[in-house]
């Protein structure tokens, strides 16, 4: 997988995605274009229908799973087959997020965040999925880093600032300039 900023990423597995099946069919999907009623068809064709509603489950609901993780840019697409009884499958999916560097640290932490929490959403992420999940968390390191060298700046500079208001008021007490006390005498 290529990793970039203010890119869109795949979260599902090596699946060619195609809204539509495609225009041309073998002579097989040819003699399945018709579907055929659960009662026409064979032993070994029921357990493939069953096997392929059972992935048409499973990938809808890690899919669904992905968009609910907050960072997805649009709706599923899925890659489909035909069954034997001519009804389309899907077999795999893909879920587009954005993957995206923010302004500030934590902008690009919170997308981090969201990242992770699309990617990891599903019961069983696909290699994929913890790819997305690991370099969305190397970026958020990094904005965390960042983050902690501007604070320490930040404090350094207060610290810096401190320390030459100290050496001044010091200098001007050792050579007689220091400001006047003013003392409050009650009458």
């Amino acid at each position: 997988m290529n990793v970039s900023s203010n890119t869109l990423y795949s979260t599902s597995a090596n699946y060619q995605t195609s809204l539509k099946p495609r225009a041309e069919e073998t002579e097989e999907e040819k003699s399945v274009a018709e579907k055929k009623p659960q009662n026409e068809l064979s032993a070994d064709e029921k357990r493939v229908v069953q096997s392929l509603q059972s992935r048409d489950a499973e990938v809808r609901a890690h899919e669904a799973a992905h968009q609910s993780g907050g960072a997805a840019t649009g709706g599923a697409s899925y890659t489909y087959q035909k069954g034997p009884d001519g009804r389309m499958y899907a077999i795999g999916g893909e879920v587009s997020i954005s993957y995206k560097s923010g302004s500030t640290p934590q902008e690009t932490i919170a997308n981090a965040d969201a990242v992770i929490a699309a990617a990891l959403a599903p019961a069983n992420p696909s290699g994929q999925d913890l790819a997305v999940a690991s370099s969305a968390n190397v970026m958020k390191v990094k904005a965390q880093q960042q983050l902690a060298q501007e604070t320490q700046e930040k404090l350094s500079g207060k610290e810096t600032y401190k320390n030459e208001a100290d050496k001044n008021d010091d200098s001007k007490e050792e050579k007689g300039e220091s400001e006047p006390k003013r003392l409050d005498i009650a009458t």
